[in-house]
């Protein structure tokens, strides 16, 4: 019935047959390993040794922003250009270029938000085997050697990080290819070779097979690496998309970490396979410090992980410390990309904060989404017609669950025509999404960035007849086979072709949208089901470039083209809502991410949290994994505990595959159907904090969904946890994913910090969330649910304040209009809650601000607390009044009821 329902070609019937049999795995065979890639395998096969590169002193330039200095190949005589900028923010910036490079060399643009502001570097000292520079902030220091050419970065007698400690600088020099009959200069490495070993280091610099496709080549062999080392550090995260533990792990025996955006078919887990994006970006922890380093390049890169603690046990740690080893666990990291350059911003800390700060100064912050976007999300592969999402959208009402967004698949539309719909099964979409917007809902469409060549198709026509497709090599337009067969792929690359992208969302260009609408992107890496690991030949030209050297960044500029588009259709008011599968740093701006094609296995669910843990260290909080899983079905129980997973994790949506049957909330028995309304009405009692996380995400570029370690930075024990995570800082969630388990053990890190907030109880039946409150924090919820977050937005408040061993507790209550850019303007109310002294206040943290809400304080609730003789609430009147209120002595929680007054009030709540 699948190929049946596709009516596509032969071809890509038998490659979907193909993918989807009976399998369901990933095919390792459609993927390159380093050994298949020649450049990973010429750049991997230069051991750590003495560096060929030599720095020229004399040509050294320092200018107010910037120093510059020549490194010499004493092996080829090429010379590169070295730049060293001290950036704004305790941030240092090194970029390596050929001096005299045959052509440009690509530089990654529209990733940084602006031109980093510099400071001024000086110099300390200087003789003839190197320069000492001063970084300004207290005693760092940057130490540039001559022989062989490095750098160390340095705080007082410490060494924070060492580049080409280990030799691993390599820059393959753009030259002219030797059967052209022009000057030809050496080869690979550039080390001294014989003969033999130049023909066999030549496999691959010139053209490359793998399996049936060719990749031409034509600027011959471009790539570069370079190696880092942390002394120090043992703990490693980042560089995401992989399906794998947090702690990322050494690569000594197996291939390097990959980043190259591919759509991989039923993913693996817990290997370094490149998945659906790529942010180069690594952080490292330990109890003294965390530093970051930001790879800025767009080609395919490897990352290389070793460690001198890798493989020893405990006993063996604790042997050496027995014995006094003097030896400093060290982790050495070595990046390698295809082309480009060397362009890296080393993040230097020292606290967490300070690094995700850092980083959102380069690359901007996670956006603001809408309020509704963070309640849940119902999808699948596919929802036949309006009748079914009619259907769909009752039964959610029937069954008490409430959901926000349902969401319509690549059947909705006219043959995979996107910003089109079925005129049979979708014949009046207006009509379907008014009444969605009369129960206060949305819907998603999906417009993915393979377009149908069919020349009765308008927007194929617009793009072929405005030159916007992306090119093949020999310069017509790039054809591949996607959902709706022959397919040709937009060149986003440019900015005048995302500019008309976005002007397709206007409500007068997609027929049958309205304001309710809002956008997926999927299939964005981009997805080409008969090119090279099922993408775009890197051979395929993006104006004056390859798409070798802007693959990474396709994702992200079709993200940012369709986010603009659903800003302008509003006039520049209304924030937008697009969900990517493809993403590279700074893809944070636009909106969200989701783990792609996972499976309905125990261990998907488990792997659900290190990803987006790993998503939200390099700047994307807006992640989630497809609830129940998209591939195969999900037992009740896995369903159940999904839910219950999902509702603790920052964007909620559930998805199916279309071969899967159907899995509604309410479809597995009463019993189930009331856990997972439960866990979803959770969900929603939380909006108000989830909403608060995110402006504070937005603001400052921290994670919403946090390692432990990112709070708990002096606590090894909390280095390497990824079953259990943070929501911000006061909610601690260790979810069930385990198949049977009846209780978990949960580790809760500080000394008298955590409390059992009262939500749930550890030994966790199905029927319950291992949820933990921190003590000392006041946290705000919506007790009153109904069909959707915006049914909500005038309901009152109550306040959560788990009270530390010192009787304390803080918290914010943030509020706005949930949907536009207003707050831009101070248009909300932010305020402090604070308890001490048995006083609860709330005061105004922006003075200047300005909204109204008819939202009120219903209900206090103060856990840990002693029984008061009486409760007083003063309003900024000077009104005092008594407050009636009940305390439960086993749990020593007092609530106090009814205190009424409004949520954007000064008042003051007495315990006496």
């Amino acid at each position: 019935p699948f190929a049946n329902n596709l009516k596509m070609a032969p071809v890509l019937v038998l490659w979907l047959a193909m993918c989807l049999g009976a399998t369901w795995a990933v095919d390792r065979g459609n993927f390159k390993t380093c050994d298949q890639s020649a450049f990973c395998k010429r750049q991997r096969a230069l051991k750590p040794g003495d560096s060929p590169y030599r720095a020229l002193l004399e040509t050294m330039e320092l200018t107010n922003t910037r120093l510059t200095l020549q490194l010499i190949n004493d092996n080829n005589k090429v010379r590169l250009l070295l730049e060293l900028y001290r950036l704004q923010g305790n941030i240092t910036r090194v970029k390596i270029n050929e001096l005299k490079p045959l052509k440009p060399r690509y530089e990654v643009p529209d990733v940084l938000i602006r031109d980093p502001p510099t400071e001024p570097l000086s110099v300390l000292s200087q003789d003839e085997s190197g320069v000492v520079l001063s970084l300004g902030v207290e005693s760092q220091r940057v130490i540039v050697s001559v022989r062989p050419f490095r750098l160390d970065i340095m705080e007082g007698h410490d060494v924070l990080m060492s580049l080409n400690s280990r030799g691993l600088l390599a820059f393959e020099h753009l030259r002219m290819r030797k059967d052209t009959g022009a000057q030809y200069t050496l080869v690979v490495f550039d080390f001294q070779a014989t003969k033999e070993e130049e023909e066999k280091a030549e496999e691959g610099m010139w053209e490359e097979t793998f399996k049936s496709h060719s990749d031409s080549k034509p600027n011959g062999p471009s790539s570069i690496s370079l190696d880092f080392s942390l002394p120090g550090v043992e703990h490693v995260y980042g560089i995401p998309e992989h399906a794998d533990d947090l702690k990322l792990k050494t690569t000594d025996n197996g291939d390097p970490y990959r980043l190259f955006n591919l759509d991989v078919f039923q993913y693996e887990l817990y290997n370094p396979m490149a998945l659906y994006g790529a942010v180069p970006v690594m952080l490292a922890h330990n109890a003294q410090r965390t530093t970051g380093i930001f790879w800025l390049n767009a080609a395919e890169t490897w990352v290389d992980i070793s460690s001198n603690t890798a493989g020893k046990t405990v006993f063996g740690k604790m042997l050496d410390y027995v014995q006094g080893s003097s030896e400093i666990p060290q982790t050495d990291v070595r990046w390698i990309s295809e082309s480009g350059i060397i362009d890296v911003f080393i993040m230097l800390g020292p606290t967490p904060k300070h690094v995700f700060s850092q980083y959102a100064s380069l690359t901007g912050t996670q956006s603001f989404p809408p309020l509704a976007s963070l309640g849940y999300h119902q999808c699948r592969w596919n929802y036949n017609d309006q009748e079914d999402v009619r259907s769909v959208d009752a039964g959610f009402d029937e069954y008490d669950i409430p959901y926000d967004f349902i969401w319509l698949d690549i059947e909705h539309t006219d043959g995979k025509r996107y910003f089109t719909w079925d005129p049979h099964k979708f014949a009046t979409p207006k009509e379907m999404l008014q009444g969605l917007m009369d129960k206060k809902r949305k819907m998603v469409a999906i417009v993915d960035p393979h377009i149908k060549i069919d020349s009765n198709y308008k927007i194929h026509n617009e793009i072929r007849s405005r030159g916007f497709y992306v090119k093949n090599k020999d310069g017509g337009d790039y054809e591949g086979w996607c959902w709706p067969g022959n397919a040709g792929y937009p060149d986003f690359t440019r900015a005048d072709m995302r500019a008309w992208w976005a002007s397709m969302f206007a409500y007068d260009q997609y027929e049958g949208s309205m304001e309710n609408l809002y956008t997926w992107n999927d299939m964005n890496e981009p997805s080409v089901f008969n090119g090279p690991e099922v993408t775009m030949h890197k051979d395929a030209v993006h104006g004056d470039w390859e798409n070798r050297d802007v693959h990474n960044l396709y994702g992200l500029y079709v993200q940012m083209a369709t986010a603009d588009g659903l800003v302008q259709r509003s006039g520049g008011v209304e924030r937008p809502f697009v969900l990517t599968r493809a993403f590279f740093a700074g893809s944070q701006r636009y909106g969200a991410v989701w783990t792609g094609d996972n499976a309905a296995e125990w261990d998907h669910l488990k792997i659900s949290i290190p990803m987006c843990l790993s998503l939200g260290l390099v700047g994307i909080s807006f992640c989630g994994a497809d609830v129940g899983g998209f591939f195969k079905s999900p037992t009740p129980e896995l369903l159940v505990r999904w839910y219950q997973t999902g509702a603790y994790q920052p964007f909620f949506r559930a998805h199916a595959h279309l071969d899967t049957p159907r899995r509604e909330p309410w479809l597995f028995g009463p019993e189930n159907t009331a856990l997972i309304r439960e866990a979803v009405r959770q969900r929603y009692t939380f909006l108000p904090y989830w909403y608060q996380q995110f402006y504070h995400a937005y603001r400052t570029g921290e994670p919403v969904m946090r390692p432990l370690w990112v709070e708990y930075t002096q606590d090894p024990a909390t280095f390497a946890v990824d079953d259990e995570f943070l929501i911000g800082q006061n909610l601690l969630v260790h979810p069930v994913t385990e198949e049977g388990a009846r209780g978990v053990t949960a580790y809760l890190p500080g000394k008298e910090e955590v409390l059992l907030s009262g939500l749930t109880s550890t030994p966790s039946r199905s029927t319950t969330i291992p949820v933990f409150q921190r003590g000392g924090s006041i946290i705000p919820r919506k007790m009153r649910v109904r069909r959707s977050s915006s049914c909500m937005e005038h309901d009152p408040y109550t306040l959560y304040a788990a009270l530390n061993a010192r009787g304390v507790a803080e918290g914010e209550l943030y509020i706005d209009d949930g949907h536009t850019f207003n707050y831009e303007k101070k248009e909300f109310i932010h305020r402090r809650l604070s308890f001490s002294n048995n006083v609860l206040s709330s005061v105004n943290l922006v003075p200047d601000s300005h909204f109204t809400t008819n939202s009120w304080i219903e209900r206090i609730v103060l856990i840990g607390s002693s029984k008061p003789a009486k409760v007083t609430l003063k309003t900024a009147d000077g009104n005092e009044s008594q407050l009636e209120f009940d305390f439960d002595a086993s749990m020593s929680v007092v609530t106090v009821r009814k205190p009424g007054m409004n949520a954007g009030a000064d008042w003051t709540v007495t315990l006496q």
